[in-house]
């Protein structure tokens, strides 16, 4: 089916719905960042497969809108005939509907694939916003996949630190704090972290796809019923009541009158307006897991230093392997290469990629979420930047680590080399900072951008992310970013720290290492460990132009890596190891 054929079949079931258009999330019914097959409904539908944004359908034209990091990748994606591409921050999708020029339109939604605040954004006296409880792009996808329901199977306490029995106690007496009879869980992460259940349902997150209603006296479980094992009922324990996602809509039913907590945030708006429809008292707050989900306890903590060290080996035997026999080949092998190099040294550790590997060379790298096809696929060759992101999902810990590497003898361009080692000073700041606490991403940002700032020069994307402990890469409530955020990093976040440059048409620049927040030396002060164990490459570095603290952070943490890493190297690659951790004057 073409991408012509598509729309004009979904807007037939406009007519017949009597809408004016209808919205399209890259989303699932969870809200989840990464989806199953079955829930690619923007990417079957447009084409185009980053893992954020939304696509409007009128009766005349048709948009896709994404952030910064998809710009150019919609450009490739994207059939022009059928479908105009949008910066979504600065083009609103709101405004692009006001623009059709009609008095009222009315635009439908699935209700299930919407939170509240997704809905209120488009919020306008002349839109009537209609929920459409049969997504129609379900009805045209003749050959959609099923969903996915793989065994859900239990994280052990070696793994989570805390029994998820005192998890749910923690959570129980918030709900006398609240005086609230029941809280609705809609984020399997934290479903997953406060159970200590995982499971393979979704690509690169070892999650199934669960809701949970936690009372004061138990918690349901949603799922399908064949996901479910003896060995998994008697882990959970008695409190735990394993249901059948045909129950849900029947128990909503039986919360009448009673006050439920949610979060507006990560709940579908169908479950509000369910509730609302058997009269609940519904009371909005934040998921009470986030926090304590993303403050990693000491056996996390740990299992993240361990899990690196295993990415470090993994990454170090990658990249010695990309300088000696890279060239030649194109982006999937070398990523695959990587992924290979990881299964090896993870061991029964290792269970896949935290996320697809961005593996971009020369223009490609410009890309900030570029996505390697048999269809659109570099080779590697000499005298090249080559940019690789990617990361790991192992047992006790996520990994996600970018380095930008030089291919070939020749000396990289000033301009790159310039650009490059103002990125790379932005990542010191960064990893080198002390902060009070109290202190929030939002803060800490502009210290990874000023380097480039003073050479005129940005990038289009955060800083900083959180990073969950064997679940998703891609974590809440901590971010750096520039843009105004409430959440304090506190002891036990483990956040990236990424800036980058990206030169349109010619080469992409990102630095990215994972880090952990730790007490400071001084009172009521925090700072950064850092966790990833992997060099930077000084040849598309500019080392006249560091300062003398940057020096010595450099080799304080080369000389690291050297010392966790290379015990577990070749002769070989421990003697190139120790040529690119050599200390620089």
């Amino acid at each position: 089916m073409t991408p012509s054929t598509k729309l004009t079949q979904l807007r037939r079931l406009l007519v017949q719905h009597q809408i004016d258009g209808f919205i399209i999330q890259r989303g699932d019914e969870y809200l989840n960042e990464y989806v199953a097959p079955y829930a690619e409904r923007l990417s079957w539908l447009t084409g185009f497969a980053g893992s954020a944004g939304l696509a409007l359908v009128l009766e005349k034209k048709a948009a896709v809108f994404s952030d910064g990091r998809y710009i150019l990748q919609m450009q490739q994606e994207l059939d022009s005939q059928c479908w105009e591409h949008y910066h979504i921050s600065q083009n609103p999708p709101v405004d692009w509907i006001l623009s059709e020029g009609k008095n009222t339109l009315k635009i439908g939604y699935d209700p299930r694939l919407m939170s509240e605040k997704d809905l209120k954004s488009f919020a306008h006296p002349n839109i009537t916003m209609i929920p459409v409880n049969s997504n129609l792009v379900d009805a045209i996808w003749v050959d959609q996949p099923p969903p996915p329901s793989h065994p859900i199977v239990p994280h052990p306490v070696e793994f989570s630190g805390l029994d998820h029995q005192n998890k749910i106690k923690t959570l129980q007496e918030g709900l006398i704090k609240y005086d609230e009879d029941a809280y609705i869980f809609c984020d399997p992460a934290s479903i997953c972290w406060l159970l200590n259940i995982r499971g393979s349902d979704v690509p690169y997150t070892p999650i199934p796809l669960v809701y949970a209603i936690i009372t004061q006296n138990h918690v349901s479980l949603y799922a399908d019923s064949n996901q479910y094992s003896q060995d998994l009922t008697r882990f959970l324990g008695n409190n735990v009541i394993l249901q059948s996602h045909a129950n849900l809509e029947k128990d909503l039913e039986t919360l009448k009158g009673k006050k439920i907590g949610f979060d507006p945030v990560q709940t579908p708006i169908w479950f509000i307006q369910t509730l609302k429809l058997h009269q609940a008292i519904l009371h909005p707050r934040e998921n009470p897991c986030m926090l304590s989900k993303a403050c990693k306890n000491p056996v996390e903590q740990e299992g993240a230093r361990q899990a690196h060290l295993r990415d470090g080996i993994a990454v170090c035997r990658f990249l010695y392997w990309l300088e000696h026999e890279g060239i030649g080949h194109n982006e999937i092998e070398v990523a695959h290469r990587l992924n290979e190099f990881r299964k090896a040294a993870g061991g029964t550790y290792y269970q896949e990629e935290s996320f697809p590997a961005i593996s971009g060379v020369g223009a490609n790298g410009a890309i900030i979420h570029y996505h390697a096809s048999p269809q659109h696929c570099a080779v590697l060759q000499e005298n090249q930047a080559y940019l690789i992101d990617s990361g790991g999902q192992y047992l006790d810990g996520t990994t996600d680590v970018t380095r930008t590497v030089w291919l070939g003898t020749e000396k990289a361009p000033v301009a790159l080399s310039q650009a490059a080692t103002a990125v790379l000073k932005g990542h010191i700041a960064l990893s080198s900072v002390i902060f009070p606490k109290k202190t929030t991403g939002s803060r800490l940002d502009v210290l990874a951008r000023y380097a480039l700032w003073q050479k005129g020069l940005d990038y289009d994307h955060g800083t900083g992310h959180g990073v969950g402990s064997y679940l998703s890469v891609h974590e809440g409530p901590c971010r750096i970013s520039s843009l105004p955020f409430p959440i304090a990093l506190q002891k036990g976040m483990i956040l990236s720290n990424e800036p980058g440059y990206y030169l349109l048409g010619q080469y992409g620049i990102r630095l990215e290492n994972l880090l952990l927040v730790i007490d400071a030396d001084f009172p009521n002060f925090l700072q950064f460990e850092p966790l990833t164990l992997i060099p930077f490459d000084l040849k598309i570095i500019s080392k006249e132009d560091l300062s003398s603290s940057e020096k010595e952070w450099l080799n304080a943490y080369h000389y690291l890596v050297m010392m966790k890493i290379s015990p577990f190297l070749s002769k070989k690659e421990q003697e190139w190891l120790a040529k690119i951790c050599s200390p620089i004057t």
